[in-house]
């Protein structure tokens, strides 16, 4: 590709519970460093053509549902060979039962399989120690362990081939979910992977929760403000690492 030429991203930023408005400008800032991108913006997945005729989709949403024909945009803008960097609750559909527990159904299998994982659970924010796991990739390579804190440990069901690159370990029960106890089982989960779908790829990073004071209605009137692994550095460096990868100068 010549240096100069134009590069096509699309970004879906439409967060349920999370601080949509700061993740997007966040974002916009980063594809800002570089003049060669022309970036599109959206809230859902509706534009396929721009989807598909872009070189890279970013995507910080949660509980965002594709129909099926999104999805069929979205599958086929893989398999033609494009890179989807899948942030957070990319992988989170959510549905609040009696009770007031959290459920995430099974209602977009290939929605998740082109991700290459579903969301189960969560416990509350806490500090979490990040691993990592493949030290000779272009997205982790010199990047030592770090800590991030106020994130939310993520509990997530694999589907398909995973490359790991971060991890960390917890085994806490997600009180607040149907499925209370997934995940317990086990120490170690995948933080930050590379998945294959068709000529394409997806880079999946679970880290990256944000909320702000009023996201969290109606279930709580005012919401302390979290940044996450906003404020730390090193997760601007994966998101940059992420972009560079998604446009192929990594």
């Amino acid at each position: 590709m010549d240096k100069n030429s134009k590069i096509d991203i699309f970004l879906i930023c439409n967060a349920r519970y999370h601080d949509t408005n700061f993740a997007r400008l966040e974002l916009l800032k980063l594809l800002a460093e570089n003049e060669d991108f022309d970036v599109k913006v959206a809230d859902s997945f509706s534009d396929s053509e721009s989807i598909i005729n872009s070189s890279l989709l970013i995507t910080y949403t949660c509980d965002l549902r594709p129909t099926p024909e999104e999805q069929d945009g979205l599958a086929e803008f893989l398999n033609n060979g494009g890179r989807w960097f899948a942030l957070h609750a990319t992988n989170a559909l959510l549905d609040f039962v009696e009770g007031g527990k959290v459920d995430t159904p099974d209602v977009a299998p290939r929605f998740m399989e082109m991700l290459g994982s579903r969301f189960i659970a969560h416990p509350s924010n806490q500090e979490i120690k990040i691993r990592v796991t493949n030290v000779d990739s272009p997205l982790t390579k010199g990047i030592s362990d770090f800590v991030v804190q106020d994130e939310e440990p993520y509990y997530c069901e694999p589907n398909g081939v995973q490359k790991v690159l971060l991890e960390a370990e917890y085994n806490i029960p997600s009180s607040g979910y149907v499925r209370s106890d997934y995940g317990t089982d086990r120490d170690s989960h995948p933080q930050m992977y590379l998945h294959p779908y068709g000529k394409g790829e997806v880079l999946y990073l679970s880290l990256g929760h944000c909320c702000g004071k009023h996201d969290m209605k109606p279930m709580i009137d005012i919401a302390p403000v979290v940044k996450g692994s906003w404020d730390s550095p090193i997760y601007y460096e994966l998101l940059r690492r992420g972009i560079r990868w998604g446009t192929g100068t990594i």
